[in-house]
């Protein structure tokens, strides 16, 4: 590597250091290191800005805010206390059964949203109920963010990573139904004992609070009938647009800028009110990670981590799965699965090619789905919808820190890689 690719892997290291440490606000970390790979030349103004590979992803910026509006709006109904106490009452005010509703429906709903959307979605009803209990929010957020990233692995649309995939290696909705969404089932099965293990023997049943969620009326909670069926309507429309995306060919940021758009227009809610909700902290850092991300894309920095990966598996088709698989989870880890993706992916399609195209080698995109979408539950930074998620803590006074996330994350990734290894090479390699 050239002088400049290695001061771009130093800039990277020293604002994940900072990020991971603490030492100083993530935003300011992210800004500081953008700021930084720009001033060296190791990317342009027009690729950090302009580039729709190693640029700034500004789908995922427009679709967060999209969303963090509509979520705004519906927040204005009183639907997510309705939704909290509905919840509360069908667990009957049990700590670990709630969250095992929670992160279910979380990962249902990432199967047919993107991840990202599904979160913004759930954690309004995840405070709120955590308040009536009396117990910590923290743990029923960690998990719902993990359990958003394995739900989202089933479908070509509940991850961005897979819509690169789906789109480099011509796949349709259905392949990854079929290839993907079965493993997912068993994950998840997997991650609701593994919660029992990490959060679930924390958690103290308290009677008193539980009798008195169950004298609650949900009914009651809701502020504006009107405004609810409005809001309603419009995210209905937003979903199914999300889920006809290979057929509307509409951006899913497009969808959420025009849902919210429609909703701020239509209805009485007032501008202020709409983008109350919007986490511009998030937003920002996202950008900042992309900008260093990109320069390491430009850089030649991660082009030459995955060749490596590819080139080390010396044309076995056995050896390339399981490298690109444990490949992906590393990377995913430490750099936004988005950019990787789209790095990596030409180098899987050549290794398909390689390997007969999409019979036999298809395994190797399974590979990389999995690896890059799992491999983002390892730290707070590895997917998009951990870092809204710490976003949203912070700013609800419960902050959870980089390592309290990553933690738990690296138990999770192992235990979901290790076994989506042998499902790879039964189904496809033996």
């Amino acid at each position: 590597m050239n002088v400049l690719a290695w001061v771009s892997v130093a800039v990277f290291l020293a604002a994940y250091t900072l990020i991971a440490t603490e030492k100083v606000h993530r935003v300011a970390a992210a800004l500081g290191g953008a700021g930084i790979m720009l001033a060296v030349h190791a990317t342009g103004a027009k690729a950090a800005f302009f580039s729709e590979h190693t640029g700034i992803d500004w789908n995922v910026i427009f679709l967060l805010l999209g969303m963090m509006v509509i979520v705004g709006v519906l927040k204005e109904t009183g639907v997510f206390e309705y939704l909290a106490i509905w919840a509360a009452k069908r667990a009957r005010g049990r700590p670990f059964r709630l969250m095992v509703q929670l992160v279910l429906i979380t990962a249902g709903v990432s199967a047919l949203l993107d991840n990202v959307t599904t979160v913004l979605l759930i954690a309004p009803v995840t405070f709120l109920v955590c308040e009536r209990l009396a117990v910590n929010p923290a743990p029923f957020l960690i998990a719902e963010a993990m359990a958003s990233n394995i739900g989202g692995t089933a479908t070509l649309v509940g991850d961005p990573p897979n819509i690169i995939i789906a789109s480099r290696g011509g796949l349709s909705f259905n392949d990854f139904l079929l290839h993907m969404a079965p493993m997912v089932i068993v994950l998840m099965a997997v991650f609701v004992g593994l919660c029992w293990l990490m959060f679930g023997r924390s958690f103290r049943y308290d009677p008193e609070r539980a009798s008195e969620i169950m004298a609650l009326d949900e009914r009651e909670a809701i502020a504006d009938h009107r405004l609810l069926w409005q809001s309603l309507a419009v995210l209905a429309l937003v979903m199914a647009a999300f889920v006809l995306h290979p057929v509307l060919r509409y951006e899913p940021s497009v969808v959420a800028l025009l849902g919210a758009g429609v909703l701020v227009a239509a209805t009485k809610v007032t501008t202020e009110q709409a983008i109350a909700e919007v986490e511009w902290p998030t937003l920002v850092f996202f950008a900042g990670l992309f900008v260093m991300v990109g320069a390491l894309v430009d850089t030649g920095v991660i082009g030459r981590l995955s060749q490596a990966a590819a080139a080390a598996t010396g044309g076995q088709l056995e050896l390339a799965t399981m490298g690109i698989l444990g490949a992906s989870a590393v990377l995913s880890a430490i750099v936004d699965n988005i950019p990787y993706v789209a790095t990596m992916s030409p180098i899987v399609s050549d290794l398909v090619q390689a390997s007969g195209g999409n019979g036999p080698g298809q395994v190797l995109w399974w590979a990389l789905a999995f690896g890059a979408d799992l491999g983002g539950n390892a730290t707070a930074v590895g997917a998009a919808a951990n870092v809204v998620v710490l976003g949203i803590a912070a700013r609800n006074g419960t902050p959870i820190s980089f390592w309290q996330f990553t933690k738990y994350g690296l138990i999770v990734t192992a235990v979901t890689v290790t076994l989506v290894a042998p499902y790879l090479w039964l189904r496809y390699l033996m």
